[in-house]
């Protein structure tokens, strides 16, 4: 998965910017030609009607750039694009699909003459921070108030699963439209533990008299990416703010002083290095990355591994036959926890802008509304199988085992949503911050304090370091 860092260095960018013939002006920024956020190119609003909320003028042409990566651009070309030439049949669409979005745009978004609409991910992603304070994005505001394109009586941000909206704001403006939804967990393989009696643990008690069970049958109760332990980070913080409230998770994005040293982060993270101390991880996985860990969890050596629902995808080709992906939210730490037992952190992905420059960015918005009308999300997923951040999208289509029991996590825990934005952020901190210091927690290298302490001055050196942009939640 993609880490869309906020803290991207300028020095990188304006490097691309100057090795394409773009200059950035003095006193403007980085970035030449810059628009008032939302403000956009207003002349090119059409009249605003039932069917057109959004003013979509009938006399400019639509340009979209869509990163031709994983999910392909198909589900544009043969879905999106369709629907919305029938609703707009004068309005020209100009397609592009592109590996490298930075190399392909970023002397447009320099020069001021940006398309209308850009699928802006991939390795070679322009960093979603650095267009934010650079004033190079639309605010998306008029989007989620807007009627939903086929769902009567509701707004598009009344369709929306909880907290996305959020997850692609800035200091509480929304510039970025997620579509992707995944669901984070912990992984297992349920005709295994059919065949052995076992039930997917709901508290951390349950969890430890399990890990002896299956031990004591000869397998490795967990596994995990030890060189990327970092994917310990998600349990350890999602059963923490299960614990004491979704405060938890918003006081690390905010950087707050203390904001890891607090019982609920040292109980969670007190448990999970007690699966090391008590011997029920895999021999071996500190060493691994992610597939050699995903690979042993996989061939039956162990029975849980933290991921997020890309993983049945990321597996496909190594799983034996019989294997039945499923996932489970992570087990209550405490039975008188702030948050329910369905409660699971679920995370918005695949980030789509209309840059403020854009000459039609009312069409790039409107577009945004086909692709999260039902029937655009429900095809979005058929097409590229993803959840997406629609409810009830996935509703009848035919998905995987471990997609499916993904899908039906999300709708248990309803409105109890967790989700934190610091890898986005401040990417530095993730990794190799936050990766480091939970590395040496799970391998019994430091203590609970002490890797409270460590997380404590990773988070001190992004707060005081004054060239790091920072945002709010």
């Amino acid at each position: 998965m993609t880490n869309f860092s906020a803290d991207w260095s300028r020095r990188k960018f304006l490097r691309g910017a100057l090795a394409t013939g773009a200059l950035a002006l003095p006193g403007t920024g980085l970035l030449a030609g810059c628009a008032t956020s939302g403000g956009g190119q207003e002349q090119s609003e059409g009249e605003k009607t039932e069917k057109n909320p959004l003013g979509v003028p009938d006399d400019q042409s639509l340009e979209i750039y869509i990163f031709n990566g994983g999910f392909g651009d198909k589900y544009a070309t043969n879905l999106h694009e369709p629907m919305f030439k029938k609703a707009y049949p004068g309005v020209e669409i100009v397609h592009k699909a592109e590996v490298d979005i930075a190399g392909a745009l970023q002397s447009r978004f320099v020069a001021g003459n940006p398309p209308d609409f850009v699928n802006n991910s991939g390795t070679g992603q322009i960093p979603l921070g650095q267009l934010v304070s650079d004033k190079q994005l639309y605010d998306l505001s008029d989007l989620y108030d807007a009627p939903a394109w086929d769902t009567p009586g509701k707004k598009v941000r009344d369709t929306l699963v909880p907290g996305v909206i959020e997850q692609g704001s800035f200091d509480g403006t929304p510039f970025v439209m997620q579509m992707a939804m995944t669901v984070y967990g912990i992984w297992y393989n349920k005709a295994l533990f059919d065949q052995h009696g076992w039930e997917a643990p709901e508290t951390w008690d349950d969890m430890l008299a399990l890990c002896a069970e299956i031990k004591t049958a000869g397998i490795a109760p967990w596994t995990y990416p030890g060189v990327h332990a970092r994917y310990m980070s998600w349990p350890l913080i999602t059963m923490a703010t299960k614990l004491a409230g979704p405060e938890i998770a918003v006081a690390i994005d905010n950087l707050e002083e203390g904001c890891w040293d607090n019982e609920a982060i040292k109980e969670s993270a007190a448990a999970l290095q007690g699966l090391k101390t008590k011997g029920y991880i895999l021999d071996g996985t500190e060493g691994m990355d992610h597939v050699q860990a995903q690979g042993q969890w996989s061939a039956g050596k162990a029975a849980f591994v933290p991921c997020g629902s890309w993983l049945e995808n990321e597996q496909e080709d190594v799983t034996p036959d019989g294997f039945e992906f499923a996932m489970m939210p992570e087990p209550l730490l405490s039975s008188d926890a702030k948050m329910p037992k369905e409660a699971l952190r679920a995370q918005a992905g695949e980030p789509y802008v209309v840059p403020a420059q854009a000459k039609n960015p009312r069409a790039g918005l409107e577009y945004m509304r086909i692709m999260l009308s039902q029937e655009g999300a429900k095809g979005w997923t058929k097409e590229v199988s993803s959840l997406t951040i629609v409810q009830g999208s996935a509703d009848g289509v035919d998905l995987p085992p471990g997609l499916t029991s993904a899908q039906k996590a999300l709708a248990d825990a309803g409105d109890n949503v967790i989700y934190w934005m610091y890898q986005n952020w401040y990417g530095k901190l993730w990794n190799p911050g936050v990766n480091v210091v939970v590395g040496d927690l799970m391998a019994g290298r430091t203590t609970v304090d002490q890797f409270v302490a460590a997380a404590e001055a990773e988070t001190k050196k992004v707060r005081d370091d004054a060239s790091i942009k920072k945002f709010k939640r």
